[in-house]
């Protein structure tokens, strides 16, 4: 009887699948089939993320602990707001665990984020703005955040090597951000596409950060080029006279 039904939903699914795909470009099908394949994104419906991306952030976490019940955080790059979904069940933002601390999420982003109940979206904005860095100074605690998270990534030109550019150029932004709202022992969480710009980004990182590794989540697709770079324990500059 198992052996009927499980055929029987293979071939619905089968059925289903081919009806999406007919009518579709081949770049759309194998996009298309490789999201309906992909068991990350079933788990993020199922689970009431807004993108699979949330499970990359879950999987940091998870091992490293960085977010803790009353901490402030700034998710840059935010929309559709799946990484900010994650922050604010962490650091009760939300308020829904009246035992711990609750904590403050502020997401940004150049496009717009729909709503979410414990975060403070600032859409169309840009991070490396001062009007911006401004707002998150009202927002945060004490104007400081104990985390900054970065999933954010330019639109893709086609052209590896400027893309992966622009990309790191987005990330050293981030450290003139963390001189600005970031305490001292923070942490920062920046995505990055391999090339021949990432060690200069990681000797930027190190030189304010006490500990930079390499992260691979397995929620990243293995045929893609991303990374993220996990620094931790944050000292400010010293600014030269």
């Amino acid at each position: 009887m198992w052996c009927v039904l499980l055929q029987r939903r293979r071939l619905h699914s089968s059925l289903c699948l081919m009806k999406k795909l007919r009518g579709k470009t081949p770049a759309e099908q194998r996009w298309l089939t490789r999201q309906l394949r992909d068991p990350y994104v079933k788990a993020s419906h199922d689970q009431n993320f807004r993108c699979r991306s949330a499970f990359k952030l879950l999987e940091i976490d998870d091992k490293f602990r960085l977010l803790q019940p009353g901490d402030g955080v700034v998710d840059c790059g935010a929309a559709p707001g799946a990484w900010s979904q994650v922050a604010v069940q962490r650091v009760n933002s939300a308020g829904t665990d009246p035992e711990s601390p609750c904590g403050t999420v502020v997401g940004i982003d150049l496009l717009n984020i729909p709503p979410l109940d414990g975060a403070h979206f600032l859409s169309s904005h840009d991070v490396t703005d001062p009007a911006t860095h401004a707002k998150l100074l009202e927002l945060l605690p004490n104007g400081q955040a104990r985390v900054i998270l970065s999933d954010m990534a330019p639109n893709a030109s086609g052209f590896r090597e400027m893309d992966h550019e622009k990309l790191i150029m987005m990330c050293l932004s981030l450290i003139d951000l963390a001189e600005k709202i970031l305490q001292p022992g923070g942490s920062l969480v920046c995505k990055y596409w391999d090339g021949i710009l990432v060690q200069k980004l990681q000797e930027r990182l190190s030189n304010v950060f006490g500990s930079v590794r390499t992260l691979k989540p397995n929620a990243s697709r293995k045929d893609s080029s991303e990374k993220y770079f996990l620094a931790r324990m944050y000292r400010k500059p010293v600014k030269r006279r």
